[in-house]
């Protein structure tokens, strides 16, 4: 045991330090005890080698940390992923948080389209905001990566604090390490950074940064929706479904019967309609292959983990089953379908079409306007 076990927390994850588990949460060996900053072996090895860890935080545990904002004076920062918003709000914020303020931080920016329309991204997600019943005092556009947006998320933190602590709260892989440690940057002399991983759920318990007023910036660990593709996928796909950089739109035109596979992680077909359009918003390590419908079946049980992949066959044995979305774009509609964790595609048509998903049980597949 530890002397000092009560006070002793990984600066990069939050986790309470132990020597007696190498495989549980908060190892670190004695002799990493003398090191600045202190961090578990966990921590070290995402830090220095990329190394991916199986070990998370326990679903109840994150909900009773969460519930725990309510009874605090706080300006909550809700950080969403532009690239999975409906998948990484969390619903039902307001419940676990009180009538603490909420600002709205959607990140991940620079994935979209260098020519998007700012003003409108913005009005989308207000009216998203507002169909999902989130209360939030501002929305604010930015790239933790790329520090855009800061010039008015900084203002906006002063402006609504009020003397308040700030907790950071969000879905796995939203960025929130990253944004975190931008403002430490601005706002503390704290020498240590957050673990910043691509791999999800990196912070593991609360972690405290002091500000110079005495109040603190608190990171929580991201919550785990399993209704996310990236949450079901081995971790080392995680580089390839998620973008690393601006996507390029994929467009496709189809006539009814043609069916489109990305990887072997999920199915679009296009069943009946006119001759149309589609684009697909996804990572640049997600393989799109067009086949007829008719032989969609039969091509994916000789070719899943083969020519469709990503994941390999082993893997893609290893996801659920998959369910089936059927979608009506109805005329005069504008239609655009989110597979949660994976992407979105575009029908670029007002005409009507017939349309079903296939994506593993349990990972969402929404329709909603379209965002760009």
């Amino acid at each position: 045991m530890l002397e000092t076990e009560e006070k002793l927390h990984c600066e990069g994850c939050g986790a309470h330090l132990q020597m007696e588990d190498p495989n549980a949460i908060g190892y670190i060996p004695e002799s990493a005890l003398a090191k600045v900053p202190i961090i578990c072996q966990r921590c070290f090895r995402i830090k220095h080698y990329n190394e991916m860890s199986s070990v998370t935080l326990n679903q109840d545990d994150f909900l009773h940390m969460l519930g725990s904002i309510a009874s605090k004076k706080a300006l909550v920062i809700h950080i969403v992923d532009v690239f999975d918003f409906e998948g990484s709000l969390i619903g039902g914020l307001q419940r676990f948080i009180g009538n603490n303020p909420v600002l709205l931080v959607v990140n991940k920016i620079d994935l979209l389209p260098k020519v998007s329309n700012w003003n409108r991204i913005r009005n989308w997600v207000q009216k998203q905001v507002k169909e999902n019943g989130l209360k939030v005092v501002e929305t604010i556009l930015v790239s933790a990566r790329k520090n855009q947006g800061f010039d008015r998320l900084l203002p906006a933190v002063d402006e609504f604090r009020q003397g308040r602590d700030v907790y950071v709260v969000g879905a796995t892989n939203v960025g929130k390490s990253t944004l975190i440690n931008r403002l430490i940057h601005d706002y503390s002399d704290l020498e240590a950074e957050l673990t910043v991983s691509q791999y999800p759920g990196t912070t593991l318990d609360l972690v405290e940064i002091p500000l110079e007023d005495g109040r603190s910036i608190i990171d929580t660990p991201g919550i785990v929706y399993r209704h996310r593709m990236t949450e079901l996928l081995p971790k080392r796909y995680i580089k390839s479904v998620l973008p690393d950089k601006a996507m390029k739109p994929m467009v496709y035109q189809l006539n009814e019967g043609q069916t489109l596979f990305f990887g072997a992680m999920a199915r679009f077909d296009f069943i009946k309609g006119d001759r149309q359009s589609f684009t697909c918003y996804m990572s640049g390590g997600v393989n799109i292959h067009r086949t007829k419908l008719e032989r969609a079946d039969e091509l994916f049980a000789e070719h899943k983990g083969e020519l469709l992949t990503p994941p390999v066959l082993e893997d893609v044995e290893a996801l659920p089953e998959w369910t089936k979305h059927p979608i009506r774009a109805k005329q005069g509609a504008e239609t655009e379908i989110l597979i949660s964790g994976l992407g979105w595609i575009t029908v670029n048509s007002t005409v009507g079409a017939d349309l079903v998903i296939h994506a593993p049980k349990g990972v969402k597949v929404a329709v909603r306007s379209p965002l760009l």
